[in-house]
């Protein structure tokens, strides 16, 4: 489904005056009482949609804090996708729901992930993307557990601001579509990453760097 570029990024800025405080790791019982996320594209609504269900909790808190992240995370990566889907050498994926595979560019199967520049990476961003592997190889050590663990093709899109403030990069879609534009249209295949990271299997994969100047 086609859904409006401009009023994602509109929506997702109505999310960036609010902390962005997980509480806890992702996990899937929180996973599950937060799946409305998936169907609500106005911030007002999903707000009105967790005080509804919630609010007598005794963790609202930490249940309001979560529905708001997922629902920014989800929502910021449906726009990376249909940005990605509308080149001729792209296609999505054929099951919408399949978590592993978002869609293929030029027949290889890819994961799409928007990844804040992590904290606990021990080189100065710089250095990192002079040294893109390594930084591939500890998304697949640390990130993502339970239902998002994987190690399949992965492209990532890691996101850095100079004020520390990461995560509200996703909600810049215009700006990201121009960079992703530009790597698409230059992508060539024998450019990915390989990696042997479980025995007898090689993945490929990738990092577009999305630095704020």
């Amino acid at each position: 489904m086609y859904y409006s570029l401009t009023q994602i990024e509109n929506e997702l800025k109505k999310r960036l005056p609010y902390p962005y405080i997980w509480g806890r790791k992702q996990n899937d019982s929180f996973d599950k009482q937060t799946n409305f996320i998936y169907s609500i594209q106005q911030f007002d609504t999903l707000l009105t949609e967790i005080k509804k269900n919630f609010e007598k909790y005794s963790n609202y808190d930490d249940i309001f804090n979560y529905a708001l992240n997922r629902w920014y995370n989800f929502w910021s990566a449906n726009a990376v996708e249909q940005i990605f889907c509308s080149f001729p050498n792209v296609k999505p994926a054929h099951n919408s729901k399949d978590r592993l595979i978002d869609f293929s560019i030029e027949g290889a199967s890819f994961d799409h992930k928007t990844s804040v520049f992590p904290k606990k990476y021990n080189l100065p961003i710089d250095e990192a993307i002079k040294q893109t592997p390594e930084l591939i190889k500890w998304f697949y050590k640390n990130q993502s557990q339970q239902q998002r663990k994987h190690l399949k093709n992965r492209l990532f899109i890691v996101l850095y601001s100079p004020d520390g403030e990461h995560w509200k990069l996703k909600a810049e879609i215009s700006w990201l579509k121009k960079i992703i534009d530009h790597y698409m249209i230059g992508f060539n295949p024998n450019y990915l990453m390989k990696f042997s990271l479980e025995k007898n299997k090689t993945i490929i994969s990738d990092i577009i760097w999305a630095v704020k100047k």
